[in-house]
């Protein structure tokens, strides 16, 4: 019997096989015609002897008995000097964990792998000792989640256009620069699985992916870009299989990172939770919270239009929590293996708003938010600040 086992986790292991360059392929500068319906899909499956296998990093990192609160760090800050104050920060509050970057939002690694790594060519040397972080993080009993970000990728973009959108024969990039990588391909799914299967060997117990979406305004473009479907060429219409390819891809992540025991959570914009599914990026959100162990909505309060009845939604942060919260708890509800609920919330201040629509963010702000989330029994937040510059003194459980 162990033997059958043995074989069956090499066979896990190799599943997937090495991402391999391809030479951009010629395409036509005219947009291609879709045809929609969808077949029966198999549900993914992994068989019982293989999730007896329990990856061991060497690390040993508990679950925090009264939940995760933490706060991001980018690449740059978890290789930096900067760190330590982070660190001093966590140590002297309620806070317990960290989400640290391990692929970026241009779609680097944020670590230099050996050198034979697929990856070797879309790395940087930020976190210049991942092992002593690991270490450290251990020392410190602070909890590490790896953050992915998946579909939002310059890097792989440009190096394989044919993975991406294109326009005009050109790699399409929205109006801030940045390009995408098509959530319909499996290779492009598998590429973004090994990078977590890495963080994981690391020794991170939680994987995070972001920018599990396609890129914002994609309904008015679907039409007009070049790209390939994979294996969704039938469906009702664009919207569905759009939302399939997501779900799908989340659930297929769930399964391929369970032999390593790692818990697997996907970002998502708040208002998803509000409607039925977000048609243009491809997010139901009780789909996709129907296969992860834990959600986080992108819930801060100046990221939302009048909504809920709030006219300026950044100037009562703990008005907007309370009533996002409310909507949330009634779609986890209904899911029958409900995640954790573990939302973003805001430490920071938007000045872009302009004068009258933003206020400035501070310990009566984040608290009021932690609050909020309390009152409808959330007891799990992680405080974003882009620039990882933290509020001092804030009671992190009010």
């Amino acid at each position: 019997m162990r033997k059958v086992v043995f074989v069956l986790m090499l066979c896990i292991l190799g599943l997937v096989g090495p991402f391999s360059a391809q030479a951009e392929q010629t395409e036509s500068n005219v947009a291609r015609e879709h045809q929609f319906k969808f077949g029966k899909k198999t549900p993914f499956s992994i068989p019982d002897e293989a999730t007896r296998f329990a990856f061991q990093s060497g690390y040993t990192f508990d679950y925090p008995e009264d939940g995760v609160r933490g706060i991001y760090v980018t690449g740059n800050t978890a290789g930096g000097q900067r760190f330590q104050t982070l660190l001093d920060l966590i140590n002297s509050s309620e806070l317990n964990s960290m989400v640290i970057d391990i692929k970026d939002d241009h779609g680097y690694l944020t670590y230099l792998p050996e050198e034979s790594s697929q990856f070797k060519d879309v790395s940087k040397n930020y976190i210049t000792d991942p092992n002593q972080l690991m270490k450290t993080l251990e020392e410190n009993q602070v909890y590490p989640i790896a953050r992915i970000v998946v579909f939002k990728d310059s890097v792989l973009a440009n190096k394989r256009p044919e993975l991406s959108f294109k326009e005009n024969g050109d790699v399409w990039k929205n109006n801030r620069g940045e390009a995408f990588v098509n959530p319909f391909l499996k290779e492009v799914w598998d590429y973004n699985i090994q990078i977590a299967e890495k963080a994981a060997k690391l020794g991170f117990k939680e994987i995070q992916f972001d920018y599990v979406r396609f890129p914002e305004g994609f309904e008015r473009r679907d039409e007009m870009l070049e790209y390939e479907v994979g294996t969704y060429k039938d469906g009702e219409n664009n919207v569905e299989r759009r939302v399939a390819a997501v779900s799908d891809f989340v659930a297929y992540a769930k399964e391929q990172l369970a032999p390593y025991g790692v818990d697997v959570s996907v970002d998502i914009f708040g208002y998803a939770a509000t409607i039925e599914e977000a048609p243009g990026i491809g997010q139901n959100f009780a789909k996709i919270s129907s296969h992860v162990d834990v959600i986080s909505s992108m819930i801060y309060p100046s990221h939302w239009t009048p909504y809920f009845g709030i006219d300026k939604p950044d100037l009562y942060p703990y008005e907007l929590t309370k009533a996002y919260a409310e909507v949330e708890n009634k779609v986890l509800n209904n899911i029958e293996n409900r995640p954790t609920s573990r939302p973003w919330i805001q430490d920071f201040t938007a000045t872009w708003l302009g004068t009258g629509n933003y206020k400035q963010y501070g310990k009566k702000e984040v608290e009021a938010q932690i609050k909020a989330l309390q009152e409808e029994g959330i007891n799990e937040f992680l405080l974003w600040n882009a620039s990882n510059q933290y509020t001092e003194g804030v009671n992190y459980k009010p």
